[in-house]
């Protein structure tokens, strides 16, 4: 065969492998190529997380070309990193519906997959409901707290009263999604953030700087376009849950509390839950240190910068969320040997999509963030702090394939360790250290995010190759 044939023929089986994936089309991961098997769940959910990255940078691009823009974007990023709370509720309670869903469906019992997936609906909207609540009530105090000056806590207050009290359709949106993640559908989970997306993309620009008889509603306008899209999307997700066109086949019964189901959820969540809200707390306590050595342009600044980085990696996380299900499946269908070479396989791409994120980063980050802010002072502190955070982008990537590996398998409690001593026992001691002890600011919080993370990658691998993952039961 002629090079450009063979050429043609590479081509048009990647042009099927695409569209199968775009689709949705109903596969067994348990059986054939894993190559094939990776590219089928990582390209959906990839995109999936593109989107969902694109929730923050949509809000930060024209809250960023706001008067006043430092306090709006400080409102906004302290704000996400109050949300992470919530965030690690939603990808706790989605962490162990994946893991039971894909475990149930490699054992070939869709039925119980989709009980196990309305019963962490349940308990994750009834947690929330609380967190919700408080977060209402005390927008205010809690961007006090985080470090903002009386002026942007007073301009951000109804912004964080809508994030937070609109957060429950943040937990659906990571949750049911996970649910469509574990039964192998990624690609339901990929469209209802697109659809959520195009909705805040419309929304935005016309609630904050008005259109026709639409008022301008400035900051808080920005909190309700995403409020509104994200519900949008869940309600996208429940029609296809409940209308179960796929390998599930949903029941409103199975909503009725069923103490079997939600016992070995939360052993898996628990600890899952544990494991982000360490995570997110660590970001918090470094947006606070920021906040108070480098003041509302430092702050500003490094929040642009964080929500460009979490822009590249939320498409490495929606890659390692393919190691979850095939991880989950195959150990369900005892192919232990497949589920190890599906998480090695998923590495060496994340690996390759990461080593191009930060040319990426490196080439035009000064572009990029040019975007987003008009304030010199906040782009020359974002500059820096993509620069030093991106150094540490392949250890990022690896990481999360291996802490998705765990969690797939179920093992929730071994990351979560990982992450107590890597993140409380050495990533905020030593971003403290270089901040204040050395005087180095904010800088020295910059320097400490890619060397912690680098250690937790080297953590995790030690961990992966002990095998203890393999072993759990779900």
């Amino acid at each position: 065969m002629s090079p450009t044939l063979i050429a043609e023929s590479k081509f048009t089986r990647a042009y099927k492998i695409i569209k199968q994936s775009l689709k949705g089309a109903e596969f067994d991961y348990t059986q054939g190529s894993i190559k094939k098997a990776v590219v089928l769940l990582a390209i959906p959910m990839i995109l999936e997380m593109v989107m969902e990255s694109v929730f923050a940078l949509v809000d930060l691009y024209f809250v960023g070309h706001l008067e006043n823009s430092s306090h709006a974007i400080q409102t906004v990023g302290l704000t996400e990193s109050v949300l992470s709370i919530v965030y690690s509720l939603a990808v706790g309670m989605s962490m162990a519906a994946t893991a039971v869903v894909a475990r149930r469906i490699g054992e070939k019992d869709p039925v119980m997959a989709a009980k196990a997936g309305m019963q962490a609906i349940l308990v994750a909207c009834i947690i929330n409901l609380f967190i919700g609540f408080f977060g209402f009530i005390y927008a205010r105090e809690i961007l006090l707290l985080m470090g903002a000056s009386e002026q942007t806590a007073e301009q951000g207050t109804a912004f964080t009263k809508i994030m937070m009290g609109g957060s429950s359709v943040i937990v659906l949106v990571f949750l049911i999604n996970g649910v469509f993640r574990g039964a192998g559908n990624a690609a339901i989970a990929m469209r209802s953030l697109w659809i959520a997306n195009i909705c805040n993309i419309i929304l935005c620009p016309v609630l904050i700087n008005g259109f026709g008889p639409i008022p301008a509603y400035g900051l808080t306008g920005a909190a309700m376009a995403t409020t509104i899209g994200r519900g949008i999307g869940v309600l996208y997700q429940l029609y296809n849950l409940v209308g179960g066109k796929g390998m599930l086949k949903v029941k409103l019964a199975y909503l009725k509390p069923d103490w079997m189901q939600i016992q070995p959820l939360l052993k898996i969540a628990t600890p899952a839950i544990f494991q982000f809200i360490i995570a997110s707390c660590s970001w918090i306590f470094l947006a606070q240190l920021v906040a108070t050595t480098g003041g509302d342009h430092g702050s500003a600044g490094y929040q642009t910068a964080l929500r460009l980085m979490m822009f590249f990696m939320l498409p490495a996380w929606g890659l390692s969320n393919a190691a979850s299900t095939l991880v989950g499946q195959n150990l369900g269908a005892r192919h232990i040997s497949r589920a190890e070479e599906s998480v090695v396989q998923t590495a060496k791409y994340s690996v390759y999509f990461m080593l191009l994120v930060m040319l990426v980063t490196f080439s035009f980050g000064r572009l990029f963030i040019s975007f987003f802010t008009n304030d010199p002072l906040i782009a020359e502190v974002a500059v820096k702090a993509i620069y030093i955070m991106s150094l540490g982008y392949v250890f990022y990537g690896i990481g999360m394939v291996l802490v998705n590996a765990f969690n797939g398998a179920g093992d929730t409690w071994t990351p979560t360790w990982i992450n107590f001593f890597g993140f409380w026992l050495f990533q905020i001691p030593f971003a403290y250290l270089l901040a204040k002890y050395f005087n180095m600011g904010a800088t020295g919080v910059f320097i400490a995010v890619p060397v912690a993370e680098t250690a937790i990658c080297i953590a995790g691998f030690i961990l992966f190759k002990k095998g203890k993952w393999k072993t759990i039961k779900v």
